[in-house]
Parts: C-alpha cells; sequence; structure tokens
C-alpha cells in the first residue's frame, strides 16, 4: 500500500511510502526517513494524526492514508498584543 508522511518543519517535508498492508504509523515515519531529514524532530515529544486526526503510533494504516507530524505551536507575545 502507499502512504505519504508529512512534516511542516522548515523546510517542510513530504514523503511517500510503500508498505505492507496494515503497517503502523511508527513504520511509515520509519520509511520515510524524516527522523534523517530533520534531526531536531523528537518523536516521543511530537503528536500524530492521519488527515487532521491525532492517532497513535501503533494505529494500522489505510492505503493512501496521510501521516502528519506535528510541530509545537508556540507564540510569542509583543507589547501590541491584546489578550482580552
Amino acid at each position: 500500500m502507499k502512504v505519504s508522511v508529512v512534516y511542516a518543519g522548515q523546510p517542510p517535508v513530504q514523503v511517500a511510502c510503500q508498505l505492507e498492508e496494515g503497517s503502523p504509523v511508527r513504520d511509515a515515519i520509519e520509511c520515510s526517513g524524516i527522523k534523517f531529514r530533520c534531526p531536531s524532530l523528537d518523536l516521543a515529544k511530537a503528536k500524530v494524526g492521519i488527515f487532521g486526526k491525532f492517532v497513535k503510533l501503533d494505529r494500522p494504516l489505510q492505503d493512501g492514508d496521510r501521516v502528519e507530524i506535528y510541530r509545537k505551536i508556540t507564540r510569542i507575545l509583543d507589547e501590541e498584543d491584546d489578550d482580552d
């Protein structure tokens, strides 16, 4: 089956992977090589999902799934930001 793995890092990465039917999310991430392309990515802390829905690393994949690795969103407030 064919799946894709995406990470919105700097630069963004998208990799297509060929896996056996029912392989878990973890296998797709390993197959993608994203850990080598984005060495600062900490998969132990990162949230992952499929088409925008959070999933665990052991969730079985289906053909055509898009595995998404989410970055932690941070916001830096400046004096002009209004928190009200």
